[in-house]
């Protein structure tokens, strides 16, 4: 590995201002995306409560949450916008939605669990959608537990791994910072994805070998999940007809924004996931000022 300055970018407001698109004024809930997510589990439902309420403050017309009952059963009442899909199993997914054909963007992994169905569930998914995916969390680690599958990604899906999940998909430990980011950009280039590694200065390796480098963000964002708001963030931004690598660039920025303007009521310390979505709103905003 050589690094290339060249190919290191920081991500400034002034590209992310051309990289938005505006409402249309006559828009639809149809014109603007619909979303699908599979996320949760029996001992994890919040983080499918999390991203979908991410997703839908982030500009989709429409979400549909794929998830086990017992799981939509506590969304049900906190999120009335969301459609809810069934999963077959009641604790963990374990079966594919009916819907794939008719999303415009499609993310899974926030609380999913490894069970063995959810990871049957994984390897089903891959080889029957050729469209590109958002994966996050446990669909990264069942991943990272069977590699042979990574040649089933579409092309310009978007991982999201903070560097631990990354650690393991490359199977290697890194010296430090710059040399993770070097791993990053052979990975991305040896399997045609975008690859979003969380944390501090949240880096983004693209196909073709560029990185960047997001500004915003803040220590506070080291939260429970911060990374499922993320998920859901890039999730309707996806759907809404932003390219994978835009979605990817205005997705990581918007959501260090919205951590960064929390902090304007919280502090480091008390800085929660939940923050991160009720500042969506005013980021989307100031990206125009």
């Amino acid at each position: 590995m050589k690094f290339r300055l060249s190919t290191f970018h920081l991500l400034s407001k002034e590209e992310i201002r051309d990289i938005y698109l505006p409402v249309p004024k006559f828009a639809d809930k149809g014109s603007n995306g619909w979303g699908g997510l599979i996320a949760g589990s029996r001992n994890m439902p919040g983080a499918a409560f999390l991203s979908a309420k991410a997703a839908l403050r982030s500009g989709l017309g429409k979400l549909i949450v794929h998830a086990p009952t017992e799981v939509l059963s506590k969304i049900l009442l906190a999120l009335p916008e969301a459609i809810l899909s069934h999963d077959s199993n009641a604790e963990c997914f374990s079966s594919l939605p009916n819907y794939l054909d008719n999303c415009d963007a499609l993310a899974i992994g926030p609380g999913l669990g490894k069970d063995a169905l959810s990871v049957r569930g994984i390897f089903e998914l891959l080889e029957t959608v050729s469209y590109p995916i958002i994966l996050d969390a446990d669909a990264l680690n069942i991943l990272s537990e069977n590699k042979e599958w990574l040649s089933l990604l579409p092309h310009n899906s978007i991982l999201t791994p903070h560097t631990g999940e990354f650690t393991r998909l490359i199977a290697k430990k890194t010296a430090n910072r710059i040399e993770r980011m070097l791993f990053a950009q052979d990975f991305a280039q040896k399997h045609q994805i975008i690859v979003v590694i969380k944390g501090h200065f949240t880096t983004i390796a693209f196909p073709d070998g560029n990185m960047f480098i997001n500004p915003t963000g803040n220590q506070g964002m080291a939260t429970a999940g911060s990374g499922d708001v993320l998920t859901g963030i890039l999730l309707g931004l996806l759907a809404k007809g932003y390219s994978p690598e835009n979605t990817a660039k205005l997705g990581v920025y918007i959501h260090g924004l919205a951590g960064d303007l929390a902090l304007n009521k919280q502090s480091h310390e008390s800085l929660i996931a939940s923050d991160i979505i009720e500042n969506l709103g005013e980021a989307f905003i100031m990206i125009n000022d």
